[in-house]
């Protein structure tokens, strides 16, 4: 890409429309609106989702299941990334810092993804089953955090 190349994103040079400002703009009396009608009275706003008065859409679907207000979020993490880190003990400190998981106070749970070769000792605050026999296996420990 050099200076020759750029140009204007689409649509940034045309002008704005200008309605009600005489005939011949082609936008004057009615300005865009129509005669009469719901719509071309001045104030007028209608549902959001309003469909002409038939029965909406948000209304016409079944209402289903609820919000857990109590749910738990975990995010996840493979024992392949793991793996790559180097580290010998896993911590979720060690996780943020190494940008694998966004927040510092994030739960982490470990999956069993990817194969294991020496051992490491991982503190999450949850794991597969999978993971965990994974993580033995290799002679390592798994360890749960509160």
């Amino acid at each position: 890409m050099n200076l020759s190349t750029v140009r204007a994103p689409k649509r940034a040079n045309e002008k704005k429309k200008r309605v009600g400002r005489g005939m011949g703009s082609g936008m004057g009396k009615t300005s865009t609106r129509g005669h009469k009608g719901q719509r071309s009275r001045s104030g007028s706003r209608m549902m959001r989702g309003f469909e002409g008065g038939q029965m909406p859409l948000h209304r016409r679907l079944p209402k289903r299941g609820f919000t857990n207000i109590f749910r738990k979020e975990f995010v996840i993490v493979n024992l392949e990334r793991l793996v790559e880190l180097g580290e010998s003990t896993i911590t979720p400190e060690l996780l943020h810092k190494s940008g694998l998981i966004k927040g510092a106070d994030d739960r982490v749970k470990i999956l069993g993804d990817g194969e294991l070769k020496s051992a490491l000792t991982v503190k999450a605050h949850k794991f597969s089953k999978s993971a965990e026999e994974k993580i033995t296996k290799a002679g390592g420990k798994a360890e749960v955090i509160q």
